[in-house]
């Protein structure tokens, strides 16, 4: 699949960033002009986001192979790869399969484990199941402003923050309806193949993933990464790192931008 993609900077070596669960690439603009002076920064809408095609396959496995298209496409032998959430799931499946391809690793507030169990997993997890069902069940005809569909929203998702996130994904068309952007469908019928974490035991036994950095970004008042964690991150990742951001919940980029920015640019000695 041939992922639609924003482009900055000119300076080598390539970092492309992979957005999460609901995100788009519109989602990591300023992080990326930020990155631009000493890379040329790839941001990508994954499939069944943003502007990239639909498909009713949404899983690692083809998560992975889009990004290695669009790696291909781009002529990118080997980047530094960033993910959040979701995308942080997709570039260490990536890591897996091509270790090689894979200049420096970074894991934003995701860990490799499964999170099918989302309220043991994180006190700041909303139950997406009910999200989305919120979302479709929205009469998108009777809609005729984002407040509209901010009230109607309200009713089921009580944070204002949530909802104004979700409420990115709706787009208006040319005729003046609106419509959203994600494909909820393919998202809803997928989400236990999203919440699915790697295999720790047959990745440990090949002595992990290894030959790049990795780094894993906690934030501070999430609770996506726990201390129990870090030892299954050191069995697929041996070499893994670790930093938390304080003041930041599961979306840091958005919360604490310059402390992201600040991070990377530390990790990645630049």
């Amino acid at each position: 699949m041939e992922l639609f993609y924003r482009k900055y900077g000119e300076a080598a070596p390539p970092l492309v960033i992979v957005h999460g669960l609901y995100g788009a690439s519109d989602n990591w603009v300023s992080i990326a002009r930020d990155l631009a002076d000493r890379f040329e920064v790839f941001v990508v809408d994954q499939r069944n986001h943003g502007q990239s095609p639909h498909s009713s396959e949404h899983d690692y496995p083809s998560m992975r192979e889009d990004l290695r298209e669009f790696m291909d496409l781009q002529g990118i032998k080997k980047a530094v790869l960033v993910g959040h959430s979701m995308g942080g799931k997709t570039v260490m499946s990536f890591a897996e399969a091509w270790p090689e391809r894979v200049q420096a690793l970074i894991s934003v507030d995701i860990a490799p484990k499964s999170y099918r169990n989302l309220a043991l997993a994180s006190r700041t997890a909303a139950n997406h199941s009910s999200m989305i069902d919120a979302m479709m069940k929205i009469d998108l005809s009777k809609i005729e402003s984002r407040e509209d569909a901010d009230h109607a929203l309200a009713i089921s998702i009580g944070s204002e923050r949530i909802r104004s996130f979700l409420l990115k994904n709706l787009r208006r068309e040319q005729s003046g309806a609106f419509a959203w952007r994600i494909n909820l469908e393919a998202i809803f019928s997928n989400l236990d193949a999203i919440f699915e974490g790697m295999d720790r035991e047959a990745i440990a036994a090949r002595g992990g993933i290894t030959g790049f950095p990795v780094l894993f970004i906690s934030g501070g008042e999430s609770g996506y990464i726990r201390t129990t964690d870090h030892q299954m991150i050191r069995d697929i990742f041996p070499t893994a790192e670790g930093v938390t951001i304080p003041g930041a919940g599961h979306w840091v980029h958005a919360e604490q931008p310059k402390l992201l920015v600040k991070t990377i640019r530390y990790f990645l000695d630049i």
